[in-house]
């Protein structure tokens, strides 16, 4: 399976977002959506989910035996970076009405309590009302609806920095054990955090999409620099 991204475009009044962005994405793989603050990754995110329609190009799934459609919100799930939570219900009851409305969707019969200890959380807290959690919390919440569902394509923005150092690690084990089954995609402008995570970087400047051949070494960096840098000055 591949996300087949071609020629995507979004412009806000005068301001180019994204310019003929194109790229494919593969099942198996992490990628690291990485870009300076202000580059475009959230706006790239929403057109890829249709929370934003873009200006042209368009958004595939191709499946392994070639055939291919436009991508549907059956087929991406994206995690916000501010958790979109009903704030009004607890974590349990969020959860279990989350698997009700996405029955048809979930293969497995799911045990909430396994659930809930693999993102190691809390018995008391699921019994809270989501307006008391720490957005750390609402994040694994958010995180942890998804890894229930399994869409094909994973979109994490910014997805790490809520968390503390043993939060952040245990949620970084749970993305490498179900990348094998998925294309996932996560945002940053921390470029440590995507070398450490990711088999692929994947870089916006100027509004397109292009990787690089290294992942790691001072070379490496160096050309992220660059790259990033005369983004500032064209800019």
């Amino acid at each position: 399976m591949k996300l087949v991204v071609q020629n995507l475009s979004k412009k806000f009044e005068k301001k180019t977002v994204l310019s003929d962005a194109s790229y494919t994405f593969e099942k198996g793989k992490i990628y690291g959506l990485l870009g300076r603050n202000g580059a475009g990754k959230t706006t790239m995110f929403n057109c890829l989910t249709s929370n934003l329609s873009p200006d042209s190009g368009e958004v595939l799934i191709q499946k392994d035996n070639g055939a291919t459609h436009s991508a549907t919100f059956d087929d991406i799930g994206y995690v916000f970076t501010d958790p979109h939570l009903p704030e009004f219900m607890t974590g349990q009851e969020f959860l279990k009405y989350f698997v009700d409305i996405s029955r048809e969707k979930i293969k497995d019969k799911v045990n909430f309590d396994e659930a809930f200890t693999l993102i190691n959380f809390d018995e008391n807290d699921r019994y809270k009302l989501i307006r008391e959690y720490s957005h750390g919390m609402k994040n694994k919440l958010q995180i942890l609806a998804f890894l229930i569902l399994r869409p094909p394509v994973i979109l994490l923005d910014e997805p790490l920095t809520s968390f503390d150092v043993v939060a952040s690690l245990q949620i970084k084990n749970l993305i490498e054990s179900i990348k094998k089954d998925h294309i996932i995609i996560f945002s940053t402008h921390i470029l440590p955090m995507a070398q450490d995570l990711c088999d692929e970087i994947v870089i916006l400047h100027n509004g397109k999409l292009s990787t690089m051949a290294e992942s790691e070494g001072e070379d490496f960096e160096n050309q992220i620099m660059q790259l990033l840098t005369e983004e500032e000055q064209n800019a």
